[in-house]
């Protein structure tokens, strides 16, 4: 174990050097070759639909948090952070020749960085496995009461028995999948659901906004929660904890092709994400929600079918964390390699956790907030600069030093600052609550301006 612990492994070094393992880790495990089979437009799908996942749902948000014209600007600049960052660490993979996150903290910062990383590695994705689930079974829940017919006391579509079916169903053999690429179908399904949801958001700003109870102040340029915003944006757009196995995955991993999937993956992320950002803020102001559909009324129809892609995005996009989860807990205590047996029990057994926790707790506004300024900050911000300049040979003076350097010194600042603002204004939780504005008799009628055929619900 010593030994284990002054060279933690990379799964994708392991295999070729199996005399390096130990004897009960070889009778547990064994080399597989992993050859890449992803192209890059599957490589980009399944980039935008790690970007794209629970976090985009609390972006509205987080212009709230910040102040709407300050907080476009954050996004804007966390996104592109986020780009120049994800290159960075693929950068600092081949300075070090290193081809995993893990490998390369550890090059740089030994054990210790090591340990810290894998932790952040895995709560991260861990965390947003629970989000997932938390939010299918709320979105699923208001889409099946609205049937014709269904009970809302119905046992059968209560969220607890919806978390539990959809793990069984979907979530757990999706996840099964040993190589990443498998999932680039279902990522592109999951886009085009994401497309959906934003036609949703724009046609409900135009035709709902209006029928909103006006607030004070909503478009002041700054407020003081900026840094909390800045750590829901980071939770949103993280993908770093991915990265290495997406670019494993391509048939030609190459720092350029890399680039190119990084560019046009977070381009139509923070595409997506600005409209939908701003529609949902528009519409509610300073109503919004950290989960926008908690905003909209329940007998709103369009809402429902929103609810519903947004359901189905978040079940396919699950098994990408799995995959990062899994990996960490291989990599620590398996040495990167795995049995089938091995394989799916570790796979069950992280998904039964994150299910477990995720039935007990239906509200984590704090738990995402937290996530993003302690988990998803050093991710995106900090680790991957530090670990560029640890392995730079240019001068400091050299453009991607003094950027690396920024962005590390923001991301510090971030973590701390997000963490005391945080603690100190906590999100409220108004989980299930229907809106004041949902009572003034008139809901029946942003149902018919845009559904074909109308219908008159009863307030």
């Amino acid at each position: 174990m010593e030994e284990l612990a002054q060279r933690p492994p990379s799964p994708a070094t392991s295999p070729a050097h199996p005399e390096e393992m130990d004897e009960t880790t070889t009778l547990v495990c064994k080399p597989r070759n992993k050859g890449g089979t992803s192209n890059l437009s599957s490589a980009a799908f399944n980039v935008i639909n790690s970007i794209i996942g629970s976090g985009m749902i609390g972006l509205p948000y987080s212009l709230k948090q910040a102040g709407f014209p300050l907080g476009i600007l954050l996004l804007l600049a966390v996104a592109y952070i986020t780009d120049y960052s994800i290159i960075l660490l693929i950068k600092g993979g081949n300075l070090s020749g290193t081809n995993s996150y893990q490998a390369l903290v550890n090059k740089a910062f030994g054990f210790v960085g090591y340990l810290i990383l894998s932790a952040l590695q895995f709560l991260y994705p861990f965390i947003a496995m629970i989000s997932y689930n938390i939010i299918t079974g709320d979105t699923l829940t208001k889409v099946f009461q609205r049937i014709p017919g269904v009970d809302q006391d119905n046992l059968l579509i209560g969220r607890h028995v919806i978390i539990l079916c959809v793990t069984i169903i979907f979530t757990l053999p999706l996840s099964l999948f040993r190589n990443i690429s498998k999932l680039g179908k279902v990522s592109l399904v999951s886009l085009i659901l994401t497309v959906l949801i934003l036609v949703f958001g724009i046609i409900r700003a135009i035709t709902f906004s209006a029928q909103v109870t006006q607030t004070e102040n909503p478009w002041v340029f700054a407020k003081p929660n900026a840094a909390q915003a800045i750590g829901v944006m980071s939770f949103a757009f993280i993908c770093h904890h991915n990265s290495f196995l997406i670019y494993g995955s391509l048939k030609e991993p190459t720092l350029s092709n890399w680039a190119r999937v990084t560019h046009v993956s977070v381009s139509f992320a923070v595409f997506v994400s600005l409209l939908f950002a701003t529609c949902g803020y528009v519409t509610f102001r300073e109503y919004t929600e950290g989960d926008i559909f908690e905003n909209y009324c329940r007998d709103d129809d369009l809402a429902t079918f929103g609810r519903f892609c947004y359901g189905i995005t978040v079940i396919l996009t699950f098994p990408i964390e799995c995959f990062v989860t899994r990996e960490v807990l291989a990599n620590v205590f398996f040495d990167g390699n795995l049995t089938t047996i091995c394989h799916v029990a570790l796979t069950v057994i992280v998904i039964a956790l994150a299910t477990s926790v995720s039935l007990v707790y239906d509200c984590l506004g704090i738990v995402l907030e937290l996530n993003g300024v302690l988990s998803a900050t050093p991710l995106v911000f900090i680790l991957p600069a530090a670990c560029y300049l640890r392995f730079s040979e240019e001068r400091w003076t050299h453009s991607d030093n003094l950027l690396s350097a920024l962005i590390l010194t923001i991301g510090v600042l971030v973590m701390i600052v997000g963490f005391v603002m945080t603690v100190l204004h906590p999100q409220d939780c108004s989980h299930g609550q229907e809106m004041p504005y949902c009572f003034l008799g008139n809901s029946s009628l942003y149902n018919q301006t845009v559904l074909s055929s109308p219908q008159t619900h009863q307030p």
